[in-house]
């Protein structure tokens, strides 16, 4: 468990050092997502705090509803991105620390949010500290973005370098097929709601997922290659080498790649 926390706490803080291209290449989250977790939190005037808040992929649409955010990013490199997409927004305002040591003090929150940020906190801590956070009957979600490729061949032929370079946690390592239907621990068991059922202080919780197909050409989608964990914790030469492969099989395949982007929601209350 110890060198699961720490493998966590390094990937956690690698993005920082391609934080323009995080910037660029990521995906962002559509406004039908944050209109549920609005509509699930019921804020009224309440703040709302959000953890990994990365480049602020996340932030920016809820900043835009005028919410006020304290976001904590462990990475000062991020942080500085976020803080540019967020200049035109004074409800906002970023904290830089690891949330598993940042203290909220006497504050409050409404909602508590992370948009593909709640595997890199401490398994064994995380959810105590989320409830510190939050007032009694407050709301945690959770976000998301797994992808699926339609092209079964395509996808057997990149899991294919993945396997070769040592790749772990690859977007394209499911079928959109895999991904499309059901609840989202029927396919991923990495989904927080047993997790959150087990800790017992929290209550209504739901699952709520969004679709999207999406085309990526061959250099995006090696951008967005570029800025993940599992690639960035690579030697040097091992990711050059395993995103040129990549790059030539994506060519030779229509120059890109067609994905099912699937946004999935978890919402908890405190009790």
């Amino acid at each position: 468990m110890a060198s699961e926390r720490h493998v966590n706490a390094a990937r956690s803080k690698v993005f920082g050092e391609v934080a323009e291209l995080y910037d660029a290449s990521r995906p962002g989250y559509a406004d039908t997502m944050v209109t549920e977790v609005l509509e699930y939190a019921a804020l009224g005037d309440r703040a709302a705090v959000e953890v990994g808040a990365g480049t602020g992929k996340a932030t920016v649409p809820f900043a835009a509803l005028g919410i006020p955010l304290v976001c904590v990013e462990p990475d000062a490199r991020m942080a500085e991105v976020l803080r540019r997409n967020v200049a035109g927004y004074p409800n906002v305002r970023v904290e830089v620390g690891d949330f598993e040591q940042w203290q909220p003090g006497s504050r409050r929150y409404g909602l508590l949010f992370a948009a593909s940020a709640w595997n890199f906190l401490d398994h064994d801590r995380r959810w105590g500290l989320v409830h510190a956070a939050l007032a009694p009957g407050s709301a945690v979600a959770l976000v998301r973005n797994p992808h699926g490729v339609h092209d079964a061949g395509l996808r057997a032929e990149l899991a294919g370098i993945g396997d070769r370079h040592g790749i772990t946690g690859s977007p394209h390592r499911f079928l959109a097929s895999d991904i499309a239907g059901g609840e989202p621990g029927n396919w991923d068991q990495a989904w927080p709601d047993t997790e959150c059922r087990r800790d017992g202080r929290f209550t209504d919780l739901r699952s709520v997922r969004f679709r999207e197909d999406l085309r990526y050409d061959t250099d995006r989608y090696l951008g967005y290659l570029s800025s993940l964990s599992a690639y960035r914790i690579l030697p040097d030469d091992h990711r050059e080498q395993a995103l040129a492969e990549a790059g030539r099989l994506l060519d030779a395949h229509g120059g890109g790649i067609d994905v099912l982007q699937v946004t999935d929601v978890f919402l908890a209350r405190t009790r």
